[in-house]
Order: C-alpha cells, then structure tokens, then sequence
C-alpha cells in the first residue's frame, strides 16, 4: 500500500469487519507505522452484516473520505463496499484475500468462509463482544440511565482519548462508558450514586491538547480559530476537570505521553486492585 506521505499528514482509515475488527487494527497500526508522521485517523466499523449497517458505514465513510481496510466473509457485503468504493475512487484492500488464497493453494484445501473463525465460541469471546455493543451505546455521554451496568466509566474534556480507550477495553472484555467534561454542563446525576462502575478521570497538558485539538480541526478542513484550541480556554477546562476529579477523589491518568494500548492497562490495573481490595 503506497501511500503519498508528507510531513504530518492525516488519513482517515475504514476498517471495515463482519466481526470485532482486532485483525483490521493490528495490520493498519503495523502498516501505518511504516509511514514517517503519518497519523491515521482511525474509524472502526464492526459487526457489519446486514444492507442496511453498510449503508450506515458507506455514509460515514462518504462524509470522510479516505482508505478503507476490510475483511468480511459474506459476498454480498464485500460487493456492496467494493462497488460503492469503485463508484466513488475511494481505494481499499481486503486484508486478509492474498495470504488466504495463498494458503489455499498451498493446502489444496478450500476456505471455510466462517466469520470470526480465529475466535473460540466460548465465554470470554461473547463477553467481548457484548462489551463492544455497550461501548458503542455508551459513548460521549449516552443513555446515563444505564451507567451503572457499566464497570469502568471515563470522563475528561474533549480529545483526550476517551472513545478509543473504551473501544480497547472491549476488545479486552471491559465494559466502558465516557462522558465528556464540558465547563457549564452538569455530569449526568447518576454518577452521584454509582456504586459498581470505577469512574477514571482522563487528563493532558494544555499545550498538548491545543495542538490535538489543532490538528483534529486541520483533518476537518476547519480554519476558523474558535475557544476549542484557545490556550488561555484549554488550560481553563483541564483546570476545571482536575478540580472536579479531585473533588469526587477519583483515580486520574495523564495521557499526555501515553498511548491507547497504555492508557487501558493502567486502568485494567486499577480495575485489578479494586478487586483485589474488595
């Protein structure tokens, strides 16, 4: 896959999967580091099996064009995105076909065909799954009600990793829930009387955040400077959300030098000392 990579550019990436997307992560993450600051923009579509979910997908992908990695066993799914993706010049790969057929050859043997095979029909696999389901229900604040089915809930100001580190926890066997923390807006009255969830407050350096923040607007074609990545702003919401943290002595995790992979296994530990106290 050539990409035509100049310094600091973004690409938005599909990856588009009729099972929990893990293969998709890992090939991208292995591709894209290949590539000198390179920054992919990542948007995971998973459990991808009816017409009416790829449409869903080929609308978000329309609306953010890029490079789309797929695997998907049905072949009505895989004519569907690769036709819409031969429509519009929107270049895309299936991940897995040439090893596949390589190996077939090899073997003599044909492809099964069976979708999420590398997987063990057993407990822990449909516990991941049903993890994902809440992550992606209880994303950015949604249905608050529920909170309490959750066992990790994340707060911090917006583009500090919240949803990605959620969606890893899933795939993890966690379910986590976010909520953003936005000056002037109450959290959701249910946090007060949670007792189950471990609630995790995420926080950056000011500087770090406007620069993310700069970037995320420049991946938008968005040039009109607003207090979203004002820095005398930011610095007021990170001093808003630590405050607010501290005062509900909840655990805090800087993510300012910390990746996805990081960030989820300081909060799988924390997960792992409350139980162990408990």
């Amino acid at each position: 896959m050539n990409l035509p990579v100049s310094p600091g550019l973004y690409l938005h990436v599909h990856l588009v999967s009729d099972s929990t997307g893990e293969t998709l992560v890992g090939v991208m993450k292995a591709t894209c580091a290949q590539f000198s600051k390179l920054i992919p923009i990542e948007h995971l579509h998973t459990l991808v099996r009816s017409e009416r979910q790829m449409d869903q997908v080929l609308e978000v992908m329309e609306k953010y064009p890029g490079l789309v990695m797929f695997t998907m066993v049905s072949e009505s799914r895989r004519e569907q995105l690769m036709s819409w993706c031969a429509r519009t010049g929107t270049p895309c790969t299936d991940v897995l076909d040439p090893l596949l057929k390589t190996m077939s050859q090899y073997l003599g043997t044909p492809i099964i065909h069976e979708t999420g095979a590398q997987h063990t029909q057993d407990d822990s696999y449909y516990r991941r799954i049903d993890a994902l389901n809440f992550a992606t229900t209880h994303d950015d604040g949604q249905l608050g009600s529920r909170l309490n089915n959750a066992e990790v809930i994340l707060l911090g100001v917006s583009r500090t990793s919240k949803t990605p580190t959620c969606v890893y926890l899933a795939n993890r066997g966690v379910k986590a829930a976010n909520i953003p923390v936005v000056p002037g807006i109450d959290l959701p009255v249910e946090l007060e009387s949670l007792q189950g969830p471990l609630v995790v407050g995420l926080t950056v350096s000011p500087k770090r955040l406007v620069q993310i923040r700069r970037n995320r607007l420049l991946s938008l074609n968005e040039q009109r400077t607003t207090s979203y990545v004002d820095e005398v702003e930011v610095r007021k919401e990170v001093v808003h959300a630590k405050r607010l943290f501290a005062r509900n002595q909840w655990p805090v995790i800087d993510v300012t030098r910390r990746s996805i992979e990081e960030t989820a296994a300081k909060i799988l530990s924390l997960v792992q000392d409350r139980e162990e106290i408990e």
